[in-house]
């Protein structure tokens, strides 16, 4: 009977704590989860390089960039694909970053081109349709790891990473994360110009698997070129990896702050100190495009096709603008982000956009309603009720 009394009392406490206002509250908040994805590994070297293999190099900037992390963000969890020299699958990397229900995955990769050609310099890419050929063999080289697979034909769906038809997928897929994939690859390109003095390759999109099975915004960094003997022997430098990381944790302080604050009106979060000097030569003019922050004065849903971003405004006359006429900017994260086309039928703008990648290959459309930046996926929906009406 005492035992019995007992088994009633502690099932009276455990209903009292459950229903208890205050003992919800005070349950530990969810991290902030970021995965970090060290690409190739294993019996997949990556990349071959004169000196080097690109999975080294990958894996010491992605436990560099972990490394910082945990060090001075303790509100966050760093999950890792690897943390040593072994062979992950390509859907295995996606299913680490989903299972964790992470907030961000970045996947680290080095660069490389055929027949002795050389190149230089750091590019950022999210999850989209190739623009160019260039693009396509990044995407290609980068898919072709799950040839290392067994049985990836069925694994993948009949996906042939060498084949072009196959990559027809990405034509269509609508990523809702686009915007914040293409916010912090911006912000990596950023930081990798002004901060680690690298030359800036820009953002890009083509079809990488790992980025297409990841439910969560989604970065691919190419490192620099294993196969020129100069950007080689700096990627196997110390100074060289422990920069690059460097350029990337600040990023994504960047981002992580800008994400609190949108969604909670504050953040601990501290960003970054920047690196430019008062000798620094600046980049870009500093008159604003024609028709500078303009969404702000729009009511109602406004398409536009954003074509490139710059961390200074730029000249009506500015060459990186390539003669667009309508082009006009917002700021997002220090960042001034050019667009053009502006309309409030979306059908309008994708003909504009189909005439404006001709120009800029990675340009893509985004909405606002009522002069705020908004999910273009729920934008189309809505103009797509709003004609059936």
């Amino acid at each position: 009977m005492i035992l019995y009394r007992r088994y009633i009392w502690f099932i009276c406490i455990g209903v009292a704590l459950l229903a208890c206002p205050s003992c919800i509250c005070t349950a530990e908040a969810k991290d902030f989860v970021v995965v970090i994805d060290a690409g190739h590994g294993g019996h997949d070297p990556g990349a071959v390089g004169r000196i080097s293999k690109e999975k080294n190099i990958n894996l010491k900037v992605a436990l560099k960039l972990g490394k910082q992390i945990e060090q001075n963000c303790p509100d966050v969890k760093v999950v890792y694909t690897r943390n040593r020299d072994i062979f992950i699958p390509l859907n295995r990397r996606a299913e680490i970053a989903n299972n964790a229900k992470a907030d961000l995955f970045i996947s680290i990769h080095t660069n490389s081109l055929a027949n002795n050609k050389t190149a230089k310099g750091a590019s950022t890419w999210t999850l989209g349709l190739a623009k160019s050929e260039a693009n396509l063999e990044v995407a290609k080289r980068e898919n072709a790891v799950i040839l290392y697979e067994d049985d990836y034909k069925t694994r993948y769906a009949g996906f042939n990473p060498n084949s072009a038809e196959s990559y027809i997928i990405f034509e269509f897929m609508q990523d809702k994360y686009m915007s914040q994939s293409v916010h912090l690859a911006s912000l990596v390109q950023s930081q990798f110009r002004n901060t680690c003095r690298r030359v800036d390759r820009g953002v890009h999109q083509a079809g990488f698997l790992v980025l297409k099975a990841s439910a969560m915004p989604s970065i691919l960094v190419e490192l620099g070129f294993i196969s020129t003997p100069e950007e080689e022997r700096y990627l196997n430098t110390e100074s060289g990896t422990t920069n690059l990381a460097n350029g990337i944790y600040r990023a994504f302080l960047t981002y992580k702050k800008e994400q609190e604050m949108s969604h909670n009106g504050s953040s601990n979060t501290p960003l970054p100190e920047t690196t430019e000097t008062a000798h620094t030569q600046p980049v870009f003019q500093e008159t604003p495009a024609t028709r500078p922050d303009k969404e702000n004065k729009e009511e109602g849903i406004v398409f536009k096709i954003q074509i490139l971003t710059s961390s200074k405004p730029l000249s009506p006359n500015d060459k990186r603008l390539k003669g667009v006429k309508d082009a006009e900017y917002y700021k997002e994260g220090g960042l001034y982000k050019y667009t053009c086309g502006a309309s409030d039928d979306y059908n309008q703008v994708l003909r504009t956009k189909r005439t404006i990648t001709t120009k800029f290959k990675d340009a893509f459309i985004i909405a606002f309603k009522n002069g705020k930046k908004t999910d273009v996926n729920a934008a189309i929906r809505e103009f797509k009720q709003n004609r059936k009406k």
